[in-house]
């Protein structure tokens, strides 16, 4: 019988041409998916068929309910090690199996965007190209990072990478996250500093955090308050973690100085969303992992994920 593997949010059109699908044998059918099906239903009828499911990160969402109503599916598997938005137990219940990847360039990327979007934001180099294209010249001033205050929040494998790189541009980093130590973000070569000092310290915050059951909203509109009117923030991790409608106010009123944003609480980002029209942004569309490097290191991971299921022998479970 042929064995049916769906892969979900190809935005790209590039799954098939990155990995050596055929290895899998002539019995195995892939079939890519190049839009995002938000409807439950509609996502229900689409996957039906099929016995594997790849899903790009936390795009398309699978909780138990929606498991429960795919009698096919045998394995899942996801980009990266961690998905918070795949019900992992309620699969293994229905005897699923779920995998995952691993893949340094996938972090190694984030990092990069980052910086990019730092950049971006604080010299307002997508405001300028406009202005440029449009016949005008130089708009409004950008902002030194020389001897301003980074913070980064939370010191994960992302977090503690995004250090070298404000001290080579002669930034004073500071940490802070509810776990953390100032023993630990002495190691990591930040300076820890409590919650309250360190939005209102800050001059860039930039967000890098595991979206979890107890990390929606962990910044608050309170935290949003105490940051200063010029200081900017960036969230390359999970939009949930920011409490959106908050963040939205905070750039409308002027709390803040503006903020560079690659996630979001839904995505894709609704055509008439709020933050795609307020000052002070610059957005990206959940690109942070998406460079040609880190697709080939996923997509071939998934193929040996699949080929090791086949075998009866399933390997980079989530468990």
């Amino acid at each position: 019988m042929t064995f049916r593997i769906a892969v979900l949010d190809d935005y790209q059109n590039v799954a098939l041409d990155l990995a050596d699908w055929d290895s899998l044998g002539p019995d195995v059918t892939v079939v890519p998916f190049h839009d995002h099906v938000a409807d439950e239903d509609a996502l229900v009828a689409r996957l039906e068929p099929y016995d594997a499911i790849v899903a790009m990160r936390e795009r398309t969402p699978f909780p138990a309910r929606v498991l429960r109503r795919l009698p096919n599916l045998r394995l899942l598997v996801t980009t990266g090690f961690v998905n918070a938005a795949i019900d992992v137990p309620a699969a293994r219940e229905l005897g699923i199996t779920v995998c995952g990847t691993e893949g340094l360039a996938g972090m190694v990327s984030t990092v990069e965007l980052t910086w990019g979007l730092i950049l971006a934001l604080a010299r307002r180099i997508p405001q300028q190209d406009a202005v440029v294209r449009s016949g005008g010249w130089q708009l409004g001033l950008g902002m030194l990072l020389q001897g301003k205050t980074l913070g980064v929040l939370g010191l994960g494998n992302i977090g503690r990478a995004v250090i070298p790189v404000g001290r080579a541009f002669g930034m004073r980093v500071t940490a802070w996250s509810r776990n953390l130590t100032p023993e630990k973000a002495a190691e990591a070569g930040a300076e820890y500093r409590p919650r309250e000092a360190f939005f209102a310290e800050a001059d860039v915050v930039t967000v890098h955090l595991k979206l979890g059951p107890g990390s929606h909203g962990y910044v608050t509109r309170d935290d949003l308050r105490r940051m200063r009117p010029t200081a900017l923030l960036v969230n390359t991790s999970r939009g949930p973690l920011i409490d959106e409608e908050a963040l939205a106010e905070a750039l409308r009123e002027g709390w803040i100085g503006g903020a560079a944003l690659d996630v979001y609480g839904t995505e894709p980002l609704p055509p008439g969303h709020e933050l795609r029209h307020l000052p002070g942004t610059v957005l990206s569309p959940h690109v942070g992992y998406v460079t040609e490097d880190s697709y080939r290191g996923y997509f071939a991971q998934i193929v040996e994920d699949v080929a090791a299921f086949l075998k009866g022998k399933p390997i980079r479970e989530l468990g």
